[in-house]
């Protein structure tokens, strides 16, 4: 069976013919046809518009389904005249992706790379990359377009630089050349660009960074500017609303799109942030994914960075539904067709590559918990309890009201004060509505007074050991959950002499017009870098700040007052003391200061068991599923375990 594909350029149509009638013969064809590719169906013929900017993905469409179903396709001479380019490019690139996976695996050129290692000794002098670091910015070099998934702290940023640096110094007329570089990431990500770009290179960078202080006015206006900076910095949610101006920007200049933290476009339901960055795809000279979780919740978050690397193929050739199947099932065989087909555009550096120094996990700091929060504690810990188990429906032990009164347990085992509080920011973080309750008017009285009554006994453990730790001249982050107990705990420190710094939503990220009366994260962490800085020490909010800063240069201390059940931000809270660039006898440490008798203990022995299986499935897997690890806050098993925990507890009193 055949079909001969030509082409009516003045209409803009492609045109079908031959074995028609056996094509039609297949339902699923012609509903293929007639809903995705919007064709026409004749008598003896089917035509199929296209949009001139579209014309190779819609022949591509054809072309796969034609393959699909079984078809010999001829090409008419004028659509392989017109569309040589197209074939030319087909071949070039299998033999390309042959060549990129060649890279990857560590079997290239001998020549091409000596020539591309002597480019970066030249034009990058101030950073040499190890040899993985090397062998990645080779590869994206050679690729232009690729995905890097390494792990937090494996110098992702260094990467991109040494390949951009490499296709910058190419000749002007070569087309692998840019001259630009388009950084699209969170906030927290923009002061790393920059400063990575002088530890590299040893200047200063001309950046710009398109910020929510900008006008939309003011965005365009730099779009359109004859000398845009070398590096631009924008977030994820000012792409659509500047999107005609983005686009030109990138078609006038030759740029490497880098979208940093690049899971924030898995959506596949075509989200706004998806879509908008989808849609400068084609334009872009080099097109750059880094994302040290590629596919949180299933294979199906893959979808979206393939199709932004290579817009016009169709690197992953599965279904949504079909990769959600596969992520239920991992002895699916269609894994390893798909981690086949994607391995010659991405690599990934695991930890264990780093050769970092082993970190040091202490023995959790077990406190007691002062007489009246002990009070507090017991009173609301029995009433909560009792609801859960008396729950007979385990349906909903996931619920928002459930949760809710999880965090007030959370809260009253470091520093009930936070009872006071009818919405605190973790609520508004986690999109969860006040629904609880306290009735006991004589505990509701301690609650009151408990501000006055004493000091919550994790604040005095985390102040003995901060005073430790700085009087050995070492600085120390100190990782709280709740912004409340942030601000008192910095207010406790300082009455002890001991200066700290806040980081946490609502510090301002520096942008252009740089601030100077206001401290912003940039300020703050470029200060506790300093060696004469005025504070040895920074609160922060996993929430806020546990992607995208780096503190191992400075920081060797982590204290943790109080977590959730979330492992991967506690893993990469962890990461940003634990990371590449660490001398073999630093000493990296971990404090976990625990109310005994508590929530705490459970949340605990929960972590450690989710952070052990996340690692070997980071270490072992090509591409790690999160979802094999339950991320919510406060899973199922959670929530059981912390049942159980309380039942033995308090059969051990009776």
């Amino acid at each position: 069976m055949q079909i001969e594909v030509g082409i009516n350029q003045d209409k803009k149509e492609f045109i079908l013919t031959g074995s028609i009638s056996d094509l039609l013969s297949f339902r699923r064809a012609k509903i293929y046809m007639k809903d995705y590719l919007k064709a026409r169906i004749l008598d003896d013929e089917v035509v199929i518009p296209y949009e001139e900017e579209d014309k190779e993905k819609t022949l591509t469409n054809i072309r796969e389904m034609l393959s699909k179903y079984g078809f010999e396709e001829i090409k008419s001479e004028l659509v392989k005249k017109t569309l040589d380019d197209y074939f030319q490019e087909e071949k070039n690139f299998e033999m390309f992706s042959k060549q990129a996976k060649e890279i990857r695996n560590n079997n290239c050129s001998v020549d091409d790379f000596a020539e591309f290692t002597k480019s970066l000794a030249q034009n990058m002098k101030k950073r040499t990359l190890y040899s993985l670091q090397l062998l990645s910015a080779y590869h994206l070099a050679f690729s232009q377009n690729a995905c890097n998934f390494s792990v937090p702290g494996a110098g992702k940023t260094s990467i991109v630089y040494g390949a951009y640096t490499y296709l910058k110094n190419l000749s002007e007329d070569n087309p692998k050349h840019v001259n630009r570089i388009l950084i699209i990431g969170p906030l927290s990500s923009f002061g790393p660009w920059e400063n990575e770009y002088e530890e590299c290179f040893g200047v200063k960078v001309k950046a710009k960074r398109l910020s929510g202080g900008m006008s939309k006015q003011e965005k365009l206006k730099y779009f359109y500017s004859f000398e845009p900076a070398e590096l631009t910095l924008m977030s994820y949610q000012a792409v659509s609303s500047v999107l005609d101006g983005l686009i030109y920007f990138i078609k006038k200049n030759k740029v490497m799109v880098v979208l940093d933290e690049a899971h924030k476009i898995k959506n596949t339901e075509g989200g706004i942030i998806a879509e908008s960055v989808l849609s400068i795809a084609k334009y872009c000279r080099s097109r750059v994914v880094l994302t040290g979780t590629p596919a949180p919740n299933g294979y199906e978050d893959l979808t979206n960075l393939f199709q932004f690397l290579w817009p016009s193929k169709q690197i992953i050739r599965f279904h949504k539904y079909q990769l959600k199947e596969m992520s239920e099932n991992l002895h699916d065989k269609r894994v390893n067709e798909l981690i086949e087909d994607i391995s010659p555009f991405y690599i990934r550096i695991r930890k264990s590559d780093l050769g970092l120094p082993e970190a040091i996990n202490n023995p959790p700091i077990i406190v007691n918990m002062g007489v009246h929060q002990k009070e507090i504690y017991d009173f609301i810990e029995k009433n909560y309890m009792d609801y859960f188990i008396d729950k007979s429906d385990l349906s909903d032990i996931r619920g928002t009201l459930i949760k809710a009164r999880l965090v007030r347990l959370m809260q009253a085992a470091t520093n009930p004060n936070l009872l006071m509080k009818p919405i605190d920011e973790y609520f508004k973080e986690h999109g969860l509505i006040e629904g609880t309750y306290i009735d006991d008017s004589e505990i509701i009285n301690k609650i009151i007074k408990y501000k006055e009554a004493e000091v919550p006994e994790k604040f005095k453990a985390v102040q003995k050991l901060v005073k430790t730790i700085i009087d050995n001249n070492q600085k120390v982050i100190i990782w709280a959950v709740f912004i409340e107990n942030m601000i008192e705990l910095q207010k406790y420190l300082e009455d002890h002499g001991i200066e700290s710094r806040l980081l946490y939503g609502e510090v301002p990220v520096e942008s252009d017009d740089k601030f100077t009366m206001i401290e912003t994260r940039e300020s703050i962490i470029r200060e506790f870098h300093s060696h004469d800085s005025k504070f040895k020490v920074i609160i922060a909010n996993p929430f806020a700040v546990s992607e995208s800063i780096s503190l191992h240069k400075a920081c060797h201390n982590a204290i943790y007052l109080e977590r959730t059940f979330n492992a991967a931000q506690f893993i990469q809270s962890k990461d940003r003391i634990h990371r590449f660039g660490l001398k073999p006898n630093d000493k990296i440490n971990y404090y976990f200061i625990l109310s005994n008798n508590s929530i705490d203990l459970t949340i605990h022995e929960r972590l450690e068991f989710k952070e052990n299986r996340m690692n070997q499935i980071i270490e072992n897997e090509p591409i790690p599923l999160f979802s094999l690890v339950d991320e919510d806050d406060f899973g199922y098993d959670d929530i059981k375990a912390l049942i159980n925990d309380y039942v033995n507890r308090v059969k051990k009193v009776q």
